[in-house]
Order: C-alpha cells, then sequence, then structure tokens
C-alpha cells in the first residue's frame, strides 16, 4: 500500500495505519507535510470533507455500526492532530519554531542571564590560572629539621611569566623551592620576587613568555548579589583548574587569621573556596578578575574571602615595569585601635584607627615626631580603621614622597608631615 492509497482502503483502516505515518498527517488537499516543518495543519473544514468523503466512499450494504467506527476513529485522530497543530503553533510564536533534529534554532539563550556565563568563563580564565607548589624547611619541637611540601594557586598577569599569589602560599617568603604547575600539566621553578605578609600577596616569577594574562577588573564597582565564580585548586592539585560559582556576599569583611593578626575590606563569597584555592582567581561574570583568594572561614561552609585586585594592581603594574616593589615604611609597631585599648583599658576619645606601640627613631614616623600611644586615623585623605588600611594606604607611596598624618594625641586631633625614606631598622 502507497501513501496515496492509505486512506482510500477504509476497510482495511486501523490504528497502526496512523502509527506507521512516520510523523506525516493528511489533509483534504491530498498533500503531506512533515509534522516539524509544514506551512499550515488541518482545519475543521478539512476533517468535515474528510468525515463525508468517508461517508460517500463506503458502500451502502456495509453494516452501520462499521461506518460508524470508522467515522468516529477518522474524526477522532483528525480532530487530535488538528489540535495538536494549533498547540505547537502556539509554542513556535512563544519560543520559535525548531528545526528538523529538535533543536531550538531561533530562541537565543541570553548570556546576561548568566544561563552560560560558568562555561564561557571556564574557557577564557582557566589557561591563567596555576598551581604553585612549595617546598618550605620547618623546625619541630626538638628542633629537629624537616621539609614541609605546600599547595596553592595563582593567577598569570603578564605574557612573561608574572603570577599573582598569596603570601602564605610562598609561606611569607620562607619557600626554598618554588613550581609553577600550568592548566595543561606543564610545571616549571618560580622564583619568588615581592611579598607583602600583612596584604597577603605575593609575586611570583617563571622564565616563559607568551602565557595568557588574566584581565584585571575593577573590584571598587563589585556589589553584594553580582555573580562570582573562583577557580583554583582546592585540596591540591589532583582536582586542579576547579571552577566554582556563587555570589557576592558581602564586602570589606574583617576577619581573623590564626597568627593573631587581622585582615579587613575582604570581599564575601559563597562560591566554594577550600584549602589549595588560596591564591586562586574570583572573577565576575565578564570574566574579570576582582580578587584573589586568600582564606575560608572554619566555622561555617559557603563563606570566603578574597583581597580586592585593586589593591594589588599598582604593585602588579610596577613590577611588570620594573622588575620589583618596594614598600615603603612608616617605621612604627602598632595594633587596631579596639584591642589597645580593650588591653589597656582606656579611652583614646578616637572612633577607629591605629595605636602606635613603638616608632624606631630613625624611621620616617620617628623624624616626624610621632610617638608611641598616638592614634593614626588619616594617611593622605585616607581614613584609617586599622594597621591593616596603613598597610593598604602605603601602597600608593614611594621613596621620596610626603604626606600628612592626622592623628589624636591626648584625645586631641592634630596633623604631622612625613616624608617617606628608607633607613635601618633596629633590632628588637
Amino acid at each position: 500500500m502507497n501513501d496515496d492509497e492509505r486512506f482510500d482502503n477504509t476497510e482495511g483502516f486501523n490504528s497502526d495505519d496512523i502509527r506507521d505515518e512516520n510523523r506525516y498527517y493528511y489533509n483534504s488537499s491530498n498533500d503531506y507535510y512533515d509534522d516539524y516543518n509544514r506551512s499550515r495543519g488541518p482545519s475543521m473544514d478539512d476533517v468535515r470533507n474528510a468525515v463525508r468523503e468517508e461517508i460517500r466512499r463506503v458502500p451502502p450494504k456495509k453494516t452501520p455500526w462499521v461506518r460508524i467506527i470508522i467515522i468516529t476513529l477518522l474524526f477522532s485522530v483528525l480532530s487530535s492532530l488538528a489540535t495538536a497543530v494549533k498547540v505547537k503553533d502556539i509554542v513556535e510564536a512563544e519560543y520559535g519554531r525548531s528545526n528538523s533534529n529538535g533543536s531550538n534554532s531561533s530562541y537565543t539563550i541570553n548570556v546576561k542571564d548568566d544561563a552560560n556565563v560558568e562555561n564561557a568563563i571556564a574557557k577564557k580564565a582557566i589557561p591563567s590560572v596555576v598551581g604553585i607548589t612549595t617546598i618550605t624547611q620547618s623546625n619541630d619541637i626538638f628542633s629537629l629539621r624537616g621539609y614541609v611540601e605546600g599547595v596553592g594557586s595563582g593567577v598569570i598577569v603578564s605574557s612573561d611569566g608574572y603570577i599573582l599569589t598569596n603570601s602564605h602560599v610562598v609561606s611569607n617568603g620562607r619557600a626554598r623551592e618554588i613550581n609553577v604547575v600550568f592548566s595543561d600539566g606543564e610545571k616549571t621553578a618560580g622564583q619568588l620576587i615581592w611579598q607583602d605578609e600583612g596584604l597577603d600577596l605575593a609575586v611570583v616569577k617563571v622564565e616563559k613568555t607568551g602565557l595568557p594574562v588574566m584581565d584585571l577588573g575593577d573590584s571598587d564597582k563589585v556589589s553584594v548579589g553580582d555573580k562570582a565564580i573562583a577557580i583554583g585548586n582546592p585540596l591540591g592539585l589532583d582536582l586542579q583548574s576547579t571552577l566554582t560559582s556563587g555570589y557576592i556576599s558581602g564586602l570589606n569583611r574583617t576577619i581573623n587569621m590564626e597568627n593573631g593578626a587581622s585582615m579587613d575590606g575582604l570581599i564575601q563569597t559563597d562560591a566554594a573556596i577550600n584549602g589549595g584555592n588560596s591564591g586562586g582567581a574570583l572573577l565576575n561574570s565578564k570574566g574579570e578578575l576582582i580578587g584573589i583568594n586568600t582564606a575560608k572561614a572554619s566555622g561555617g561552609e559557603g563563606i570566603g574571602f578574597a583581597i580586592p585586585i585593586n589593591i594589588a594592581k599598582s604593585i602588579v603594574n610596577e613590577i611588570k615595569d620594573k622588575g620589583n616593589f618596594e614598600t615603603v615604611k612608616l617605621g612604627i609597631q602598632g595594633v587596631d585601635l579596639d584591642m589597645y585599648e580593650k588591653y589597656f583599658q582606656v579611652d583614646t576619645g578616637a572612633k577607629n584607627g591605629a595605636a602606635i606601640l613603638k616608632v624606631e627613631p630613625t624611621s620616617p614616623a620617628g623624624k616626624a615626631g610621632i610617638q608611641a600611644n598616638d592614634i593614626i586615623i588619616k594617611i593622605g585623605d585616607k581614613k584609617i580603621t586599622g594597621m591593616n588600611d596603613i598597610r593598604k594606604s602605603l601602597i600608593d607611596f614611594r621613596y621620596g614622597d610626603e604626606t600628612e598624618l592626622t592623628i589624636i594625641r591626648n584625645s586631641k586631633e592634630q596633623k604631622v608631615k612625613i616624608k617617606f625614606e628608607k633607613f635601618m631598622e633596629t633590632q628588637s
């Protein structure tokens, strides 16, 4: 039986004929249309005409029950097809017509909806994130020498081999051996160029060129609720180039480290950050670096922290230009104001700042007349809420620069001019 005869032989007509149609349907014009690529469907007039045609074709000698069954079945099938066509036309009008393989050719997912942003960022950013392994000498309680292996992450910030990471990833400058592992598995030796334990930042150099550089974003424009994507090596190099996705949960966070120091101004995210992620990338929805992952809260899940990239930009730029970076020093030892007031049980009259405990006599602070128990509340036009703010403020200065300190002494505010010069620190 060919297609043109299928509905003419009504005596042999059954439901299997419909199933054998292979997604085709019949209409009153004797035309066949692909169900996925047709131009129109059967109308109710088509159905009525088909039923009348069947009544005409069935010989009068047939039992009325047979005619009724045939007509009912045909009417039911064609009506169902007409309904299906109508529903499909509505769907296509709403979402776009599909092509023959079932994929949607006219409906495009908008990346701004974050539906595909992780996949795009992975392709763009993973080659710029590296693993960093270290070997550090340590002494146990019996003064026996040993070696400790460490692992972390880093971000390529120049094509000629400069890599930004955390200071603690390179053991705060004490690592005897540093190796860098690229996303393709290649391994090469690294050299520590600069590190600052207080900022928990470091720069490592490898002797390679043509490396894929991470795009730097603007961490000052980050808002709570923005997309946040972390890339690093959680729990070691066996999970190298792991991507986790979440959101910015908070800004300007302060955390206390295991060594008793505090870090403030941090970005908080719920993108999973675990051991080995330190030094890795925190990215925005454009795949731009907005932070260097530094820590995970030990008391809870989904709470990780990153150092805003704007803190490191001037450091990175100067190292790329000159090959090194020198941090100017005030020549003081101090603590955050709240700790100072609690310990000494005093009220300094300041709302926040950094309290000075000791001043190096030949340092810029000593030459400017800064004294122990002074409270620094401003450096230039930047407010100081603690010792970490002092470290971040000093990044913007170079030896030979001058600025003004705003301090509180004996509950009175005053300003002091200071010039940054190199000095010899005395042994305490």
